[in-house]
């Protein structure tokens, strides 16, 4: 920096010296408190004992009833009235177009809760005493795209960090040879990789995509012998923290390359072991549903799930496409149900089974619902509807057995225990043991939060 003393001499002063002359000194030792943090751990003969893994678990702000998240997402908003919200009163009205129309599946009492379950889920039925019903769900658009969008990130109109990348931002992960987020064959379109990406958040948070098939992470065989590859990433790893130590003891970019570097080395031995389905007894193969050309895709990404959650992976999303019913409402919604009931059914008695449903919180639901209006004309087929729809809850601490909120009477509109996209984004992080005012990140001069400045905690479906 340069001054101009009144004799018009040019001083040049630096800013380590305007620090320890100015406010008697208070900022120089300011900065010298920060760098001795910067450097606190140097001592040691290894640069990397300073290294922290920003993977590494995190103390929750609470105590959690939720360790873990999966997320059934039905691309294409399920009828909520062919599924989960039974509308005993709703008839159908003669009429062409738009006309209104009555629910065309049955509904059962289930369980011992007598919850009323579409007769698409008989499977899933069984379970019903498990299940939390959000009948009161609300999106801001019927658009697929940015409800799509808004449900993953929390905003419709701008590029966020998805919900699974907060919460592994918050929590980290207990699995340290795998990602803490995990993506099973994500839609390519209504968003993309901004529904599991990370935004502004370090890149390690984002969602890894993988596929079911052969081959569901590209690239994964090594070239060279684990040994060799091992002394070829220690090498390399040797050079990264020498000029991590050198140059910027704090640089989060390269502190990233590290750590991305060594995460994609241990999951080459990883991901193959935990993804071999083929350990798994005929037993659980059948009850997940893999020996049935209906259910064996759907059932596959479920026992994926469970495999990968049991190893300590902090939220796993599973994607199934195919609700967007204009047309063909019934046999759709029966076809598309039939695919996924037995599987869900599976990962709800697997999970149970393994004492692990209590703190694993299963998700399932869609972008938004259907409308209570004839679409097309035949009685056949609904619009959009993001004024009123339905998604469940399992496990996690929620409490099981129950209908929380309602729809108006022809399902159109959600009338009470309304939860907006930011509600549902709070109540999940709750029972994750995080509170999602606190939760935020510093960027463009703003604290950030996945529920921008709304969202409350539907504490009536915490158990």
């Amino acid at each position: 920096m340069n001054f101009r003393t009144c004799s018009n001499t040019v001083l040049t002063q630096t800013r380590r010296g305007f620090l320890q002359q100015t406010s008697a000194g208070f900022g120089w030792l300011a900065l010298a408190a920060m760098a001795g943090q910067r450097v606190y751990g140097q001592q040691g003969s290894e640069p990397a004992s300073r290294y922290v893994n920003p993977l590494a678990p995190k103390t929750p702000h609470f105590p959690a009833k939720a360790k873990r998240v999966i997320f059934l997402y039905m691309q294409g908003g399920p009828s909520h009235m062919e599924t989960f919200d039974w509308k005993p009163g709703m008839v159908g009205k003669e009429g062409g177009n738009h006309a209104l129309l009555g629910p065309v599946l049955k509904f059962n009492p289930s369980g011992q809760s007598g919850l009323m379950i579409s007769e698409a889920f008989p499977e899933l039925a069984k379970h019903a005493d498990e299940l939390c019903l959000l009948n009161g769900c609300q999106t801001r658009t019927p658009s697929h795209s940015q409800a799509t969008v808004a449900l993953h990130t929390g905003n419709d109109m701008f590029v966020r960090p998805s919900m699974g990348a907060w919460t592994v931002y918050g929590l980290g992960t207990e699995a340290q040879d795998l990602p803490g987020y995990i993506t099973i064959d994500p839609p390519h379109d209504q968003g993309g990789a901004m529904n599991y990406g990370s935004a502004f958040l370090p890149a390690t948070f984002q969602g890894t995509r993988i596929r079911t098939g052969q081959q569901a992470l590209p690239n994964l065989d090594p070239h060279l012998s684990l040994s060799a590859q091992r002394r070829q990433v220690d090498f390399v790893q040797k050079l990264n923290r020498r000029l991590l130590q050198q140059h910027d003891p704090a640089n989060p970019e390269l502190e990233g390359v590290i750590q991305s570097m060594e995460l994609a080395c241990q999951m080459q031995i990883s991901v193959p072991g935990v993804l071999d389905l083929d350990r798994e007894p005929e037993s659980m193969r059948a009850l997940y549903g893999l020996g049935n050309n209906e259910t064996a895709r759907f059932g596959t990404q479920c026992l994926m799930a469970r495999r990968l959650a049991e190893k300590g992976v902090r939220f796993i999303q599973i994607t199934h496409g195919g609700w967007d019913h204009h047309n063909n409402l019934r046999t759709g919604t029966l076809g598309r149900a039939a695919s996924i009931d037995l599987p869900i059914a599976g990962l709800l008695t697997d999970l149970k089974q393994r004492d692990m449903l209590k703190d694993t919180l299963v998700l399932w639901g869609g972008e938004f619902g259907r409308g209570a209006y004839d679409d097309k004309g035949n009685g056949d087929g609904r619009g959009h509807n993001a004024k009123g729809f339905s998604m469940w809850m399992a496990g996690g601490g929620v409490k099981g057995g129950m209908r929380h909120g309602a729809t108006d009477e022809t399902g159109a509109e959600a009338v009470s225990g309304i939860i907006g996209t930011h509600d549902l984004h709070a109540t999940m992080l709750h029972l994750l043991g995080l509170d999602h005012e606190i939760l935020t990140y510093k960027y463009a001069g703003r604290d950030f939060r996945l529920t921008d400045v709304s969202g409350r905690v539907a504490m009536e479906v915490v158990g």
